[in-house]
């Protein structure tokens, strides 16, 4: 069975920032809140950890999974960005955007699109996320909590311990979140290409 903690949506209590941390390291599958829906989450290097992950998603590894970091300067260690990518990066991060880009080495293989060389990456605004991304000190892996064969994503957080006891390590209670799912931006052309409309506004990408 999964742990549920409770943790404040704008003032997240450290000792269990720590805990789920500890959760997250030691291989194990989150749900938590973001600025657009919940997401499951873990550790980047984790090999066990991402086939459960994708497991619970139903999807293969075509399935574009997304890094969450902390700020845009850990956005350049695992994709190229240049000088026009950047300002349209810092204009809309922190905030519910995935952008994809062109990945650079540091990004295992087994996460990268396997035709494209591309990885999906964002900042998100979220008091815990940031937080459990700031105690860790390096991105997490993540996917919106669409569960198979449905199309809208879960976000009461006790329906999500209801319906994923079984199959995650555990949920993070940070209050209701958005039906909305990230926008999504592909930034690997000469222009910014929409991908999918989601909270984001996308006119601030002349969309």
């Amino acid at each position: 069975m999964s742990q549920f903690f409770q943790i404040h949506p704008d003032n997240p209590q450290q000792r269990l920032i720590n805990q789920a941390v500890q959760i997250i390291k030691e291989g194990g599958i989150v749900a938590l809140p973001t600025d657009s829906c919940y997401a499951l989450v873990c550790h980047l290097d984790d090999k066990d950890a991402v086939t459960r992950l994708r497991r619970i998603r139903n999807v293969d590894d075509k399935h574009h999974l997304t890094l969450l970091c902390r700020d845009l300067s850990e956005i350049a260690l695992y994709a190229k960005v240049d000088n026009q990518q950047y300002r349209l990066l810092k204009a809309a991060t922190p905030g519910p955007y995935t952008f994809i880009l062109e990945a650079t080495k540091e990004v295992p293989r087994r996460l990268s699109h396997p035709s494209r060389k591309t990885i999906g990456l964002r900042v998100p605004e979220n008091p815990i996320v940031s937080a459990v991304l700031e105690e860790l000190g390096q991105p997490l892996l993540g996917t919106t909590l669409i569960l198979p064969n449905e199309e809208e994503p879960l976000t009461d957080p006790e329906e999500v311990r209801d319906r994923l006891a079984k199959l995650v390590d555990l949920v993070i209670d940070g209050g209701a979140c958005s039906l909305q799912p990230t926008t999504v931006i592909d930034l690997t052309g000469p222009e910014p290409v929409l991908q999918r409309q989601g909270r984001g506004d996308a006119s601030a990408f002349g969309l």
